[in-house]
């Protein structure tokens, strides 16, 4: 039967039952979110700045209208103008003659200004803005001159008005698309950086994650020395290293310094330990007696522990069988003075050497000839340390 909500645990739940205060919960966004963000405000941008090129483009429409407009009453002035000079004519020929007839070019010249007229009122009654329009009557050949002039004069005001307007409107808009596509580029810019840096601080702690997993799994535990898996590895590093070095010349002049060596330590009496003081002890001694084998050994070497009371070390360089004896002793020391400090008085060590390439062979079977060389340490009284003789 499945749980009900209400009891199911929570830490929420735990923390305000416990009296503690619940903090609260912050909202932290990823590199998904910010870029979900930043999207969005990027289509907001770009929607903005098609309403306002729409704009710019109708406005740019108005002002050619405008102009359009102008030079239709550009044309009617000029052909008002042509009218005045042969109405100034025939003024001057009826003062003359006395004849109250007015002569054909004049007539034209009214007609010529009706058209003019026509084709300006076109435009204007056409136009979607609330421009003042041209009456019927205005473009009639024997319309008043006068109220010709007022209407062209009108005219002309309004729709200059109304070009240096849609110019002006023109102006403001494209300076506000450039400020939007500063902003937008600042903002994508920052969103672009920022997504980067949580990506790259994403990455360094996956990396940091994996490194403490890979150190996990190559590491004991309780002791943090390398584990058996990492020590075959190391001894596998080194071992084919070595072999790749036997026949350069720098191991023509000193030929024994390419040898390595396994000392194998098993810990006598550990397993009373832990049945008469309690486990929790035994775990104390060997982290103890761990810490002192890696201070006695050199830095280059492979301090492991193989399994329980199981160590093992990995000489990666040695001269003479000497220097290894005065590790092994060493390390010999290094049980009998954490047993001593611990006050326990029955822990010590049988320790099995084996080196390769002599009389060992074959690196694979190093650790197993120093593991057979220690229980020969045990069964001859252990507490000793003993050199492998088998060639494998």
């Amino acid at each position: 039967m499945a749980p009900k909500a209400s009891e199911i645990s929570t830490p929420v739940r735990e923390r305000q039952r416990a009296g503690q205060p619940v903090l609260p919960m912050r909202f932290r966004p990823g590199p998904a979110t910010i870029a979900c963000i930043s999207f969005l405000c990027l289509l907001m941008g770009l929607l903005f700045l098609a309403l306002q090129i729409r704009t710019i483009f109708s406005d740019q429409l108005k002002q050619e209208y405008s102009g359009l407009v102008l030079e239709g009453i550009e044309r009617a002035e000029s052909a008002r103008n042509l009218v005045r000079v042969w109405q100034q004519q025939a003024d001057n020929s009826i003062a003359r003659s006395g004849k109250s007839e007015q002569p054909d070019d004049y007539r034209l010249a009214r007609i010529a200004l009706a058209g003019r007229l026509t084709s300006l009122a076109a435009l204007v009654n056409a136009s979607p803005s609330a421009a003042p329009h041209i009456p019927q009557s205005a473009l009639s050949p024997d319309a008043n001159l006068d109220d010709t002039d007022a209407l062209l004069a009108v005219e002309s005001v309004y729709w200059r008005a109304q070009r240096n307007d849609d110019s002006a409107d023109a102006r403001t808009r494209i300076a506000r698309v450039a400020s939007t596509l500063i902003v937008l580029s600042a903002c994508v810019f920052g969103a672009l950086i920022t997504a980067l840096g949580m990506y790259a601080k994403r990455t360094r702690q996956l990396a940091g994650e994996s490194h403490k997993f890979e150190h996990a799994a190559l590491h004991d535990a309780m002791t943090g020395l390398p584990n058996r898996r990492k020590l075959f590895a190391t001894l596998a590093e080194t071992a084919t290293g070595l072999s790749g070095s036997t026949g350069s010349a720098g191991s023509a002049g000193n030929p024994t310094r390419h040898k390595i060596a396994v000392i194998y330590i098993d810990l006598d009496g550990f397993k009373q330990v832990n049945d008469s003081l309690g486990h929790h002890v035994g775990d104390e001694f060997l982290i103890a007696v761990s810490k002192r084998f890696r201070k006695t050994v050199r830095l280059v070497d492979v301090v492991a522990r193989f399994g329980g009371d199981e160590f093992v070390v990995l000489v990666r360089e040695f001269s003479t069988n000497a220097e290894l004896e005065a590790i092994a002793q060493r390390l010999i020391d290094c049980v009998l003075q954490t047993d001593e400090q611990m006050g326990i008085g029955f822990v010590r060590a049988s320790i099995g050497i084996a080196c390769f390439p002599n009389p060992v062979r074959d690196y694979h079977q190093l650790v197993a000839a120093a593991d057979e060389t220690m229980y020969q340490v045990k069964r001859n009284g252990k507490n000793g340390y003993a050199f492998a003789t088998r060639v494998s």
